[in-house]
């Protein structure tokens, strides 16, 4: 599963290749595309009851965009080349949002290396001076909240959070079930 993963990965990236001077600045725009390719094309491959999985992926790349540039143009931040609508790095939260959804859906050995492929992503947009940290940071919240409230582990363990108020007091409750 880990290698078919990779291998649709390195696919989309090929795919979605363009010509560009600096080589860390096109690994981070062809990363920030491929990361939710790739999480795309595994709900096709291993897919659930009626895709639920691509279901779950199109609500939460769906939330996550939606929410970027929802911020983007309400906060309006000026980016470090002088650019505007900094704040959060939309290649951020769509190469998190890629990452947490795979390791939602497959666990922590797929999840490790998607990560340090979209924190490399984030690294690109500071190397290319588009970001800050602070965009780089609200873009991977973003991103992997997104992924977080849709996504379903795909080897059957449910897990439930809630949060709530009762009385004077704020409730964050974590439910496990194992089958």
């Amino acid at each position: 599963m880990k290698r078919i993963f990779f291998a649709v990965l390195l696919s989309v990236t090929i795919l979605t290749a363009r010509a560009q001077v600096n080589p860390v600045e096109l690994s981070g725009d062809i990363l920030h595309l491929a990361m939710p390719g790739a999480a795309f094309a595994s709900t096709l491959i291993w897919s659930e009851d009626e895709y639920k999985g691509t279901w779950q992926f199109i609500w939460a790349a769906g939330v996550s965009t939606v929410a970027t540039y929802g911020l983007k143009y309400a906060i309006n931040k000026e980016r470090p080349n002088g650019e505007g609508h900094a704040f959060p790095s939309g290649h951020a939260s769509r190469a998190f949002m890629g990452a947490a959804f795979a390791q939602r859906k497959f666990g922590w050995k797929v999840g490790i290396p998607a990560y340090a492929l979209a924190t490399y992503t984030g690294y690109t947009r500071l190397y290319a001076n588009k970001h800050d940290y602070w965009d780089i940071i609200g873009g991977a919240a973003v991103g992997i909240a997104s992924s977080y409230i849709f996504a379903k582990p795909y080897n059957k363990e449910k897990i439930a959070m809630s949060f709530g108020r009762q009385q004077n007091a704020y409730v964050l409750c974590l439910n496990l079930t194992f089958k």
